[in-house]
């Protein structure tokens, strides 16, 4: 029995021992050492290609570009807000303080809004070389993918997001009519001059901006198109000539004021002007819309044209008057500042001197000998500082002109015609801009009318519109 059993179990062993024989012969010894195969990784997506003036659809922008545009931004609306607040709130007196400063912040307000429906659409959009057109209505169609890093900018500003270029202009957009504020100073009713402001921002600022920077304006001089070449760097007809017009026809609409008096701060005055001369690097430097070769020469030119003009304004004021003032070399710089806007993407270092001397001595007879010869009463001349020096500027660009600056000569290079352009465009902008403001200003007097009462205006705007007062 034991010889049995013992057999019985051998033969279970040996039985086991060739079923796992036979199961490890069916497997491969060399797939316990295999690792799994690796898949295939996708196809890396080709980099996406940098914006320039070639390619405009799906690129990449310039971040060099992009963040010297982003300051730009910043410095100007700095002029405004509180630059040019400060500036015109130390010249007025000071019943009038909070009425003049409120103006320059609900201006930045209300032009904000109108640039997002409609206005930077009709000033910086393809349309007509009279105007452009709706296809950024409200901002739309604006591409800005942060997830791969393109977008479609603007063709006026290749290398930088079109959301930076729409900022930007909207900051010049905002100080045109802000400047405008300066000839109805202590006499305009709140109301009327936001109707005023609103009306002229869509009938007159974006046409204008369109005729001269608008891709088929008819006066860019960058348009292969255009009528007449009109060299326009950073603004003087677009924002000096336009606004300092527009100020002559409410000073005529509105008459001369009650009374007045002497700047109540001139300390305000001070800090606003250099509020305005640092914010003006980002405005003319900023407008060649690169961090380049042609934003230095910019740069150079408005800081040299400044203090020539205010160190001008200063002697001609003394040997006028027999004391040199603080709001006299304030004034003076601003004219220069205002004269060098559109020549400073083209002229170098001496022509800004010129520029800036002539607009010293040319401004302070607009503000002096000019306004009392017209007797209108521009309250802290709008149009003495502005149109006058604008005019200066404009004039005087199409004669210092260097072609190896900006790319186009002057007389002083042999090309005179630039200059009969730029007496055109001048005589364009002055004419249609005098024409509808005054339409504009007639239409509210008759709907709302224009001036405060003889009451308000003794008391002061700023406790009769807003209930407050500067103490």
């Amino acid at each position: 029995m034991t010889f049995k059993r013992f057999a019985r179990v051998a033969l279970i062993a040996l039985a086991v021992i060739a079923a796992l024989g036979l199961i490890l012969s069916f497997i491969d010894p060399s797939s316990a050492q295999t690792p799994p195969p690796t898949p295939t990784p996708p196809e890396p997506e080709p980099p996406t290609p940098s914006c320039d003036a070639k390619m405009l659809i799906n690129c990449s922008p310039n971040s060099g570009d992009t963040a010297w545009m982003l300051t730009s931004m910043a410095l100007v609306l700095m002029m405004t807000i509180p630059g040019l607040g400060l500036f015109y709130g130390g010249m007025v007196r000071k019943k009038n303080v909070g009425d003049t400063i409120m103006t320059s912040f609900a201006i930045t307000c209300l032009i904000s809004l109108l640039w997002l429906v409609c206005t930077y659409s009709l000033a910086f959009t393809a349309g007509s070389p009279y105007i452009g057109s709706l296809d950024r209505a409200f901002l739309q169609g604006i591409l800005s993918d942060i997830a791969k890093g393109m977008g479609n900018p603007s063709p006026l500003a290749a290398t930088i997001p079109e959301t930076v270029y729409i900022c930007f202009q909207l900051t010049f957009a905002i100080i045109t009519p802000a400047l405008i504020a300066g000839a109805f100073a202590e006499r305009m009713k709140f109301s009327a001059m936001l109707w005023f402001i609103g009306l002229w921002a869509i009938f007159v600022y974006s046409p204008v901006a369109h005729w001269v920077w608008g891709p088929d304006g008819f006066l860019n001089s960058a348009n292969a198109d255009g009528m007449f070449k009109v060299l326009d760097f950073a603004g003087g007809t677009v924002v000096h000539i336009n606004s300092g017009v527009a100020g002559l026809m409410c000073c005529i609409m509105l008459g001369k004021r009650q009374d007045s008096g002497p700047p109540h701060n001139m300390v305000l005055t001070f800090i606003g002007a250099s509020l305005l001369w640092v914010g003006w690097f980002g405005f003319n430097a900023g407008s060649a819309v690169t961090a380049g070769l042609q934003a230095g020469m910019a740069m150079l030119v408005t800081h040299m044209a400044t203090s020539a003009a205010g160190f001008t304004w200063m002697i001609v004021e003394w040997m006028m008057r027999g004391k040199p003032t603080v709001i006299g070399i304030a004034t003076g710089a601003v004219a220069g500042l205002v004269a060098i806007t559109p020549a400073s993407g083209f002229v170098g270092p001496l022509g800004s001197i010129a520029i800036g001397a002539a607009a010293g001595i040319v401004c302070y007879w607009g503000c002096t000998g000019l306004k009392h010869m017209l007797g209108y009463d521009d309250a802290l001349d709008a149009f003495g500082v502005h149109a006058v020096g604008g005019i200066v500027g404009a004039l005087l660009t199409g004669v210092f002109a260097i072609e190896q600056y900006g790319g186009t000569a002057g007389v002083l290079e042999g090309n005179p015609v630039q200059f009969i352009n730029q007496c055109i465009g001048v005589a364009i902008v002055f004419v249609y801009d005098a024409v509808v403001s005054l339409i504009i200003l007639w239409v509210i007097n008759l709907v709302i009318g224009l001036r405060v009462n003889p009451e308000v205006e003794r008391e002061g705007l700023d406790i009769a519109l807003h209930g407050e007062t500067v103490q």
